[in-house]
């Protein structure tokens, strides 16, 4: 039988060469922290589609769309340069009112705080609402009175309104939320020389109650 001595002793040996297996084995656990995957939560926005603004872009992109058709239909043109530029007007704004749509409606433009969405949707509806009048006046007077061309003059026409509504609505909506803005600024600066000066009111009581 071997003392308790030994036994100890045994025991000992053995844990530090295991210690110094495991220290040598190239197969160890890391220690690195695991970061949880961020996952792109994406849901319809149904309320903005319900919504007067809503209702706007899809109605713009529509129109846009039902122009860029129409104009594309036409086979033969002199001079041209009318009909080039309502087909890039009428491509250009189904792209962008397109892509605001997406944002809007899905809520990916709240993942870019940095932007000022309700801005950029009201630059992009007045420009948009421009170039679309610009664009189908001078279609209207150097069009060859086709099915094609006399269609898509009546949608740049009815897209002009589109977007000139939509550009009316988002300025009173951009006011309002400027407005908000400026208000919360004011409230929270009032509160805060509210509070500095409850502070400094009471500096001289408890000077009262130390002395």
């Amino acid at each position: 039988m071997r003392n308790p001595e030994e036994a100890d002793g045994f025991e000992g040996e053995a844990s530090s060469r295991s210690m110094m297996s495991g220290a040598s084995s190239p197969y160890q656990p890391t220690t690195e922290p695991v970061l949880p995957a961020h996952r792109l939560h994406v849901r319809c926005d149904t309320e903005y589609l319900r919504s007067t603004l809503g209702l706007l872009k899809v109605l713009e992109v529509l129109l846009a769309l039902i122009a860029f058709i129409c104009i594309e239909t036409v086979k033969e043109c002199l001079p041209c340069g009318g009909l080039y530029f309502f087909e890039f007007v009428s491509c250009t704004a189904f792209v962008v009112t397109g892509v605001l749509l997406l944002l809007f409606s899905l809520n990916l433009h709240t993942k870019v705080p940095q932007i000022n969405w309700n801005l950029t949707d009201l630059i992009n509806t007045i420009i948009s609402a421009l170039l679309f009048l610009i664009a189908s006046i001078v279609l209207a007077a150097m069009n060859h009175k086709s099915k094609g061309e006399i269609a898509a003059v009546v949608f740049g026409f009815l897209a002009t309104g589109a977007y000139m509504v939509n550009s009316y609505v988002a300025v009173k909506i951009w006011r309002l939320t400027d407005r908000r803005q400026v208000t919360s600024q004011s409230s929270e600066y009032t509160r805060a020389r509210s509070e500095s000066r409850g502070e400094v009111e009471s500096q001289p009581e408890i000077q009262r109650l130390e002395e």
